[in-house]
Parts: C-alpha cells; structure tokens; sequence
C-alpha cells in the first residue's frame, strides 16, 4: 500500500531507486551497490522494494547484468511474426502479471509480444533526462539515444507498461518511448484483500494488461475494435465498475 513510494526515492538525487521481480536481479543490484557505496565510496544509497510472494525465479538472461542496472532489460522475445506485436514492460511482482498477459496475447489473440524487465524506471529517466539535457547542451555532434530508446528501436508494436506502483511511476519514461505507450498502476486509496483482488482492483492483473494491449493496437488500425469488447467479455470485466481512483 506504497504506490508513491518510488516517487518520493526518485525525488532524491542520490537515492538509486530499484523495484526487481526476480532474485538474480536483486542479486545484480546488490553486488553492484556495494562496489559503489563500499569500494568506490560513492555518496548514494538504495531503495530497493521486494515483495513477500513466492513464486519461480528463472535463469537470468544471458548477459543482462548490465541492462539490469540501467533499469530495462530483455527479458523474452515473442516469435518471429508478421502479425500484429506489442513490447510489454513490468517490474516488481506485478511482471509476472505481464508475463501472463504475454502467453494469453499469443494463445487467445494471436498477438506475439516481447517481454521488458524494468526494475528502474527512475533509474530510465534519470539516464533519459541526462542524455536529453547533453543533447540540448550539444546540437552540432551527434545526438544520444536513451536507454529506452536504444532497447525499443528495433522492435515494433506498442508500448504497455504495469507496476505495483501509481500511473506516474512508469510515466516517468513516456519523453524516451518512441510510440504508443499505454501505462498501469495502483492509483487509488490502499486496500487489505488477497493479492488477486487487489491487482483486479487497481486493473493491473494479467486480464487488464491483454485488454490494454489489444486496444492500443486497436488505437493504431492493427485489430477490430470488436475484438477490445470480446475479450472484456471473455475475462469477465465488468465495464460499470468504479475507476479505483473514486472509491
């Protein structure tokens, strides 16, 4: 019942925000904070958020560590399709969600995704804003892309993004996305229920992330809007419920 929290840690200069989904990462960000807070006696310090879910934590992607600490790494590329494809982000517990969302996508739609561990978003937009304030400082050389930029430019399909945290969380990077981004969060009062409910609540669950992807590529003339309507129908979403952000 934090949902602000990274804001309040992003707000900090020299806070490095993390929000991780699976041990390796968090083994990764650990080993590296030590080199710099301890070996390299860098003036910074950690928020790191975990959660008290078990669940299965795979084999880190072979050499990810470095993409990892800049906050976006690839975590699983759909199959080669020509049909439509979206770039699904998550970080925290809530990627599993995503995760989910991505196999319902191929199995129900059709819809082939690629797979964005985000365990900083603060960290993406730190890094974006540097890059686009040298940028500013050096128009006559040659431009420098975001680490958003550089991981989505040769990928196609539009953007969805969901965490634990508010909409504003993952909006942070929206200036480096080159596309249609469509971004989930927890925006509301806090709520006491099983975590299930919760993520159905705040409409951050597996179901709400395949919704949201198949109306971004309905928004961009890839699907039927009809299709939008078949799958609220099919995952049982209510279209009368209350925005979390009124109750």
């Amino acid at each position: 019942e934090d949902g602000h929290s990274h804001l309040w840690s992003g707000a900090i200069p020299n806070c490095v925000s993390y929000d991780p989904t699976f041990s390796y990462e968090l083994a990764v960000i650990v080993q590296d904070g030590l080199r710099r807070m301890y070996a390299e006696q860098e003036d910074i310090y950690y928020y790191l958020t975990v959660m008290n879910e078990n669940y299965e934590h795979p084999e880190m992607p072979a050499g990810a560590e470095a993409d990892i600490l800049k906050g976006m790494y690839s975590f699983r590329q759909g199959a080669a399709s020509n049909g439509p494809r979206v770039q699904l982000l998550g970080s925290g517990t809530i990627f599993r969600e995503v995760i989910a969302a991505a196999d319902m996508l191929r199995k129900d739609w059709g819809v082939e995704s690629d797979l964005w561990g985000c365990p900083s978003f603060t960290e993406l937009a730190r890094e974006g804003q540097a890059n686009a304030r040298w940028n500013l400082l050096h128009p006559t050389e040659k431009q420098k892309l975001s680490h958003v930029e550089s991981c989505l430019k040769d990928t196609r399909g539009p953007v969805i993004a969901a965490t634990d945290y508010v909409k504003l969380f993952a909006e942070q990077i929206r200036a480096f996305v080159p596309r249609r981004y469509v971004v989930l969060g927890t925006d509301g009062f806090g709520r006491s229920d099983t975590r299930e409910k919760l993520r159905h609540f705040f409409e951050v669950d597996r179901n709400w992330v395949t919704v949201a992807a198949l109306k971004a590529l309905a928004d961009e003339g890839q699907l039927d809007r009809s299709k939008v309507a078949e799958a609220i129908a099919k995952y049982g979403l209510d279209v009368n419920k209350p925005n979390p952000m009124t109750v």
